[in-house]
């Protein structure tokens, strides 16, 4: 199942703080076998005062949910993106 989750398709939470919720994939992590959630899994981090960050502050990431957790509900619609094909139409 998680090999065939991609990103905009619709999911539904099957287990965990967020259980009965659906969402679409906005990334993907292959490596780790987690997907960020559009609103789901978002947390705040402080960030610490840098010299590419000057004032510090916070900032809101994703927090991937493993892919045993999610459920496919509908999956993205695919488009073919050919120049090819476009110009044997005409």
């Amino acid at each position: 199942m998680a090999k065939s989750l991609k990103v905009n398709d619709k999911v539904q939470v099957i287990a965990g703080d967020n259980k009965g919720k659906e969402a679409k994939i906005v990334k993907i992590d292959r490596l780790n076998g987690k997907a960020m959630l559009e609103g789901i899994g978002i947390v705040e981090r402080h960030m610490r005062k840098t010299q590419f960050n000057p004032k510090g502050g916070k900032k809101k990431i994703h927090v991937g949910i493993d892919f045993s957790n999610l459920k496919l509900v509908e999956a993205a619609k695919f488009e073919k993106k050919n120049a090819k094909a476009k110009k044997g139409a005409k």
